[in-house]
Formats: structure tokens, C-alpha cells, sequence
């Protein structure tokens, strides 16, 4: 019976390497049909949820290879192997043919995005706050005491719509009767009716660790990415039209990882359970998307992990810029400049540092010549400085670690 896909058998001996970490263009993923697979990292930050060994029916390469970025990892044969392999363009045919096994990869892709955001928490010494009813009351205490009475109101609403007898409830009733004429909190219960919705510029779509049973596409404007970590907004990501977000709740039936606010005015339109289920089968293309973007934040949160490691906070932003630089896919060539659309004050909660130690690390950014702030906007007059600065600090914190272990 020929296969309709025309699918490729590939087969490696004990101790090949299959992909290579760093290698461009990834063209392909690979399903295991028989033998075993170690995967490895250059920065091994966390094992995966499974463990870095993959045995029959395990995939892998499907992070770089969907979301079009080189390799994140290198995967050698432990023993003689036998591989199907995916090319990217062969993606779309297979959710064609099989919508379910397309639904699966995305489903085991979201539990590994949040297995990771997990890890991320730990490492940056802050646990899940999924499990905290009071998250949401100190979420719009933070942004009270910045007088963003927007955000402020639309957490302070929901923390007593699911919390009536929560520790806070009084406070959060007085608080919110203090700023509601200086609020404007739009589709606070969402709308069973209503799917394109206009999000004014500032104001919140949902809040972390609040239920969620939607998922939006971008179709104007952008949308804002966020969570508290250790008292501190740190920016997860800017996100513009035609992008997906709020999959996660929506798949997987878990409180909201993240808070999503317009970044200026944001039109969306908003995907319940009963018409995604509806889409997935009508409307393949989205499932395609929905791989591509999971694959897109896993490499992202991988490199934030790497990121996590970095102990110099001006290495930090460096290396934080050179992340935005490859998510961009922007061409590293000597000479080339970049504005990027996020100004100090966003790279300093992106890096997840305090105030007082970003501010100083971001005055030591600027002090070089080829670094600028302009209008809000960090501009850099020549990219090839920026991967040189992080380069160097990623080779002082390599050196940093082989002192500490040959100090054991």
C-alpha cells in the first residue's frame, strides 16, 4: 500500500548523530519507529518531562523544524535506529489526512511548553502560583500600586467572582469601589455571543492564574504577554497580528501561565471549546498555526532558560537582544542596524532583573557607542556587536562553571 504522504524511512547506526545543535534551516522532524535516542543541549538547563532518552513513537526536531529556527538540540542513535521523517511542508497534508494526530502533537506540545514554563519558575525560584487563590488579589495589588487601575480592576474582578470567601475578598470589594471611575475593564466575563471584540489600548484580555475558556487570533493591533514573577512584571512577548495565544487554557482545561494585555488597541477574535472543535476539522490551516507558534514559544523558552543561567546582568541583556534577533530572523551581517519594538524599561522586565539592578545594567548598556535608546525604542546601530557582547559573556559564564566545578 504506497503512502499518500510518501513519508521517508531513514535509518542511522548505533552512535550517528541524527541533527546537530545550532545547524540552520531545519527541514525536517523525525519520528521514532524502532531503537533509542539520547537528546543533548549545549546548555542543558532541564531535562525533558520524559527524560533525554526517546524510544519508539517519540519524536523530535518538530520545535526547529515547525517554527523555521536551527536546531535547539543534538540527537544521537544509542542504538541502531529507524526513523520516519517529516519534512515541514508534508506538516499540513498530514492534519489533511488525520486532524486527531495532528491534535495530539499539539495537546503533548502544550504540556510541554507549561512543563517548561514550570521549570522556568523554578529556576528563577518561584513556584506555580496555579494552585494560589490569592495570586490573583496580589496580581491587582501590583498593578494598583502602579495606578494601572485597567488591569488593577479586571483582577480585582475575577479574584472575587471565583474567590467569594477568599482571605482578600473584603479588601478587593473596598479597592474595587475605590478605582472603578478611573477603570476601564472591557468583556469581563468574555461574551458568549460576541467574537470579535475591540480591546482598547492597556486594558487586560485575561489574567494569570484565572480559568480560561478561550483561545484569540490577532486580527488588528497587538497584544502583550506577561507575568509576576517575585514581584516583578516580566515581558514573555509582544505579539502582533495573525498570532495565536491563550491555547493552553483552552487545550489543556488549566489556569491562565501568563496575563495578556492590549499593547495598543487590539482587535480579536475570540475561540471557545465548541467552535475550535468545529475549526479543527474545517479548518486544518489553524492546527498548522497552532504547531507552528507552540514550536515558536518552546524554542523561546528554551533560550530563556539558557538565559536564566547568566549571571552578569548586562551578559542578560545582551543575550536577551540576540534572542530577539534570532526570533526575528533577523540576518546578522556586519554593518546591518535594527530598531527593536520594545524600549529599556521592557528589556529590563524581560530579563526578570529588579529595578535598581536593571537600571544600572541598562546604563551600562547604553554606554556603548552602538547601542541606542530612541524614542522609547532600543536601536542598534550594528547587530554583529550585539552577538560579539553576547558571545563573550556566554563564554565567560562557560568559564565561570568550570571553575566552580573544578573547586569541588
Amino acid at each position: 500500500m504506497s503512502n499518500p504522504l510518501q513519508l521517508s524511512i531513514v535509518n542511522f547506526n548505533k552512535d550517528a548523530y541524527i541533527i546537530v545543535e545550532g545547524k540552520q534551516r531545519a527541514e525536517c522532524f523525525y519520528i521514532l519507529r524502532s531503537g533509542q535516542v539520547r537528546i543533548s543541549k549545549e546548555v542543558e538547563v532541564v531535562e525533558e518531562e520524559k527524560g533525554n532518552v526517546l524510544g519508539p513513537g517519540d519524536f523530535f526536531g518538530v520545535v526547529s523544524t515547525m517554527s523555521s529556527h536551527s536546531h535547539i538540540e543534538t540527537a544521537q542513535a544509542i542504538t541502531d535506529v529507524s526513523l520516519i521523517a517529516v519534512q515541514r511542508e508534508q506538516y499540513g497534508l498530514l492534519i489533511e489526512k488525520n486532524a486527531p494526530v495532528a491534535m495530539k502533537i499539539i495537546e503533548q506540545f502544550s504540556r510541554r511548553m507549561r512543563y517548561l514554563d514550570e521549570a522556568l519558575g523554578r529556576l528563577t525560584n518561584k513556584a506555580s502560583v496555579e494552585g494560589d487563590p490569592e495570586h490573583l488579589f496580589n496580581l491587582a495589588e501590583y498593578y494598583a500600586k502602579l495606578n494601572q487601575y485597567n488591569l488593577a480592576y479586571y483582577a480585582y474582578y475575577h479574584y472575587a467572582k471565583s474567590h467569594p470567601r477568599g482571605l482578600n475578598m473584603q479588601k478587593a470589594m473596598e479597592r474595587m469601589a475605590k478605582i472603578q471611575p478611573y477603570a476601564k475593564a472591557v468583556f469581563l466575563d468574555g461574551s458568549e455571543t460576541t467574537f470579535n471584540r475591540l480591546y482598547p489600548k492597556n486594558t487586560m484580555i485575561f489574567a494569570e492564574s484565572m480559568q480560561g475558556k478561550e483561545l484569540y487570533i490577532i486580527q488588528k493591533g497587538s497584544v502583550k504577554i506577561s507575568k509576576l514573577v517575585g514581584g516583578t512584571e516580566v515581558l514573555l512577548a509582544i505579539l502582533k497580528i495573525g498570532d495565536i495565544f491563550g491555547e493552553m487554557s483552552l487545550i489543556e482545561n488549566k489556569p491562565r501561565s501568563a496575563s495578556a494585555v492590549a499593547y495598543e488597541d487590539a482587535t480579536l477574535m475570540a475561540v471557545n471549546k465548541d467552535n475550535f472543535a468545529r475549526m479543527v476539522s474545517s479548518q486544518p490551516q489553524i492546527i498548522a498555526r497552532l504547531t507552528q507558534l507552540l514550536s515558536e514559544r518552546i524554542w523561546f523558552i528554551y533560550k530563556q532558560l539558557a538565559n536564566t543561567l547568566q549571571s552578569d546582568p548586562l551578559g542578560k541583556m545582551y543575550d536577551a537582544l540576540l534572542i530577539q534577533l534570532e526570533k526575528a530572523r533577523i540576518s546578522i551581517r556586519s554593518g546591518e542596524s535594527h530598531t527593536f519594538d520594545f524600549g529599556p524599561k521592557e528589556l529590563i522586565s524581560m530579563v526578570g532583573l529588579p529595578l535598581v539592578e536593571g537600571n544600572k545594567a541598562m546604563h551600562e548598556l547604553l554606554q556603548n557607542p552602538k547601542i541606542k535608546a530612541v524614542e522609547n525604542r532600543i536601536v542598534s546601530l550594528n547587530v554583529v556587536e550585539i552577538l560579539n557582547q553576547a558571545t563573550y559573556y556566554r563564554k565567560l559564564q562557560k568559564l565561570e562553571k568550570i571553575r566552580r566545578q573544578q573547586g569541588r
